[in-house]
């Protein structure tokens, strides 16, 4: 089973295109992990399955879960407004024009609810229109104030409700539930969950999805002694050509809590452990002879809630493609990507698991990472 795409992968580490990866295909009960090359270029040390991955944005889906979790327990509405959780957020106002000055806003219409944050639908995020001519001032200002809004490094130094309190005098972009903006709206649910659980977003993730799931390596940071299985990071300088080492989210910065721990790109993990994640979505929430979603709200994740405007408008990060809650969703497929080089999609009618984790950017941007869910998940 996959052993076309194992090859094409082995081949694209022979070519130079990244130092090594781990990859997953299932299909009902039978898994294959495939163990490829090194931790880095000039470094001999083999790629190992219990590699712990940044995973940047497949992040995202696991904290989706965590705030269907938390309206199925009753502590709010996915219609609601956030701002009984979210006060920093009432009473939004938006630009009279997105590249127009901060202060000329109009009230927005309605507001903001927490599937608007689900659904990348808040009124702000990146701006991905072809016609983008930077800068606009409110791409400048989040800058100004230290936010961290789409980059998952470096870490923000804020703790959450600091952060808040900053993001909270930003404008909109748009009115809310109008266009699918990318990225914060990931970042809020993380304090969403905070705010209405009483617990740490770490602490929430951990009892009610991490240790029922027994993900045992997955989180915000990591005992000292695992910084050795963290592997190098890599992304093309695109002035120069030449793929580089990353300055930033060096192994032992995962040693120490992050101030704000990110939904959107926050954790790390392994492949078996976001198997087990992405089994139990597969399993319309079940696992291990748990239900810890009902069956009808991992349907509604992972159905389409864009209409063929937003798609349209969403540029190359959607391409085409459906968003449901925290994952898009694509000919029956549902799963996302992770900026530092990692994949995951699930094929229901096939009941099967692709999963690729590296640690080299390019992955997504050079086709790889569409290469290999295609030929992984291929239907006969």
């Amino acid at each position: 089973m996959g052993n076309d795409v194992v090859d094409v992968m082995k081949a694209r580490v022979a070519r130079g295109e990244l130092p090594g990866l781990v990859t997953l295909v299932a299909r009902g009960e039978e898994t294959q992990v495939d163990v490829i090359g090194k931790m880095g270029f000039g470094d001999e040390r083999p790629m190992r399955r219990d590699t712990l991955f940044r995973i940047a944005s497949l992040t995202k889906p696991i904290t989706a879960v965590a705030v269907m979790m938390l309206a199925e327990d009753g502590a709010f509405s996915l219609d609601e407004p956030v701002d009984r959780l979210l006060p920093e957020l009432a009473e939004p106002r938006v630009l009279r024009n997105i590249d127009g000055p901060l202060d000329d806003t109009v009230p927005a219409d309605r507001p903001i609810t927490v599937e608007d944050l689900l659904t990348f639908r808040m009124g702000l995020g990146l701006i991905t229109e072809p016609s983008y001519n930077p800068p606009y001032p409110i791409v400048e200002k989040p800058r100004e104030l230290n936010l961290v809004l789409a980059e998952p490094d470096p870490r923000t130094p804020h703790e959450p409700d600091e952060w808040m309190r900053r993001f909270g005098t930003l404008p909109l972009m748009d009115q809310p539930g109008t266009h699918w903006r990318y990225n914060p709206g990931s970042l809020l649910q993380g304090v969403l969950i905070a705010r209405a659980s009483g617990m740490p977003f770490a602490d929430f993730l951990k009892r009610r999805l991490f240790d029922p799931l027994g993900m045992g390596d997955t989180g915000f940071h990591t005992a000292l002694e695992n910084t050795a299985r963290i592997p190098r990071q890599y992304m093309t300088n695109f002035e120069t050509g030449v793929l580089e080492e990353q300055p930033l989210s060096k192994a032992e910065q995962w040693t120490a809590a992050p101030p704000f721990p990110s939904g959107s790109s926050g954790l790390l993990s392994t492949v078996d452990d976001y198997h087990k994640f992405a089994r139990m979505m597969l399993n319309r929430g079940a696992f291990g002879g748990m239900q810890l979603l009902p069956e009808r709200t991992v349907e509604a994740m992972t159905v389409n809630h864009l209409t063929q405007d937003q798609i349209g408008s969403a540029g190359m990060l959607l391409d085409g493609r459906g968003w449901g809650y925290g994952l898009s969703v694509v000919d029956g497929r549902y799963g996302w990507e992770g900026g530092s080089g990692t994949v995951w999609f699930n094929d229901p009618s096939q009941d099967a698991t692709a999963i690729a984790l590296t640690q080299n950017t390019d992955f997504l941007f050079n086709g790889s990472a569409t290469e290999f869910i295609e030929l992984a998940l291929k239907r006969p």
